[in-house]
């Protein structure tokens, strides 16, 4: 559903920002069998939006599809859900989403979609719950929803939701995506994936260090994203996100980056997007609170 269908039909329209992690670094397997992370979050002026509008009879209905996701398995309709019950809320809610991020990017399609949910209805239902609870509900989703909840710019450590906000300067990015879906559990199940970096403070982050783990295990298996990686940096340090499938450089300006993307292939997506230290969800909302 597009950006205007939902204008006509939704009560309140908020975005869901896309992230980057500038760094991943894995430092141990935890009994539980999760990684133990360290990871340095930012947001991109770009995402999915989603449209929100108040049902009486406690019904959760999100009328846009997605490609081999039911109704029910959707982190929107399991987030709208688990306020719902946390809430202990009559009320419920159809949802329409535009989705402009793609899946098993590592971007946070899915993650900013659920923490959008969370606050949006909080807002729409007027719970009143803090900024804790929704962020502690979020964990609950995905280890990746506790900071678009938060909605800062973090270091992040433990399974990514132990967060230290964190002010960085906010150049522009050229992301690019590959046309794969890579598989996070694959990832992280691979016996080669690095599992010893010893951890890193804040600081050394700052001064520019850190790498992506999960990239070499990556481009070994998805042959789409190393060619990706490749061609971007021709032009630019470049580096996966998350687990990816999406690599990306920065730049000074929306100019430099946009040289860059009129000389790769046609074929192959990308966006040009400032990155932020607090999404534009919490701006949206802001502005919100003041009214």
């Amino acid at each position: 559903m597009n950006a205007s269908a939902i204008a006509a039909a939704a009560e309140l329209i908020l975005p869901a920002p896309a992230k980057l992690n500038l760094m991943l670094h894995i430092l141990g397997r935890r009994a539980d069998g999760y990684h133990e992370l360290q990871t340095l979050f930012q947001f991109l002026e770009f995402g999915d939006e989603l449209g929100f509008a108040l049902r009486q009879d406690g019904q959760i209905h999100l009328h846009t599809t997605v490609d081999g996701v039911p109704h029910d398995s959707n982190l929107i309709v399991r987030a709208a859900r688990l306020l719902q019950q946390h809430g202990n809320s009559p009320l419920g809610a159809n949802i329409w989403l535009d989705k402009r991020l793609p899946m098993g990017g590592g971007i946070g399609g899915g993650s900013s979609d659920a923490a959008t949910t969370l606050l949006g209805l909080n807002h729409l239902w007027q719970l009143g719950c803090s900024e804790d609870q929704l962020a502690a509900l979020g964990l609950s989703l995905g280890a990746d929803v506790p900071v678009f909840v938060r909605g800062h710019a973090a270091f992040a450590e433990g399974v990514g939701e132990k967060l230290q906000p964190i002010t960085l300067s906010e150049p522009w990015f050229l992301v690019v995506i590959p046309q794969v879906l890579v598989s996070t559990v694959e990832i992280f199940s691979d016996p080669e994936l690095t599992r010893d970096t010893p951890p890193i403070k804040v600081r050394s982050l700052l001064e520019g260090g850190g790498r992506n783990d999960c990239q070499p295990v990556v481009l070994k298996r998805y042959p789409e994203v190393r060619n990706a990686l490749i061609l971007l940096s021709k032009f630019v340090p470049t580096r996966l996100t998350g687990t990816g499938a999406c690599v990306f450089g920065s730049f000074p300006s929306w100019d430099d980056a946009d040289k860059v993307a009129r000389q790769l292939p046609a074929s192959l997506p990308r966006f040009i997007a400032q990155g932020r230290n607090i999404s534009m969800l919490h701006r949206k909302l802001e502005t919100l609170v003041k009214k």
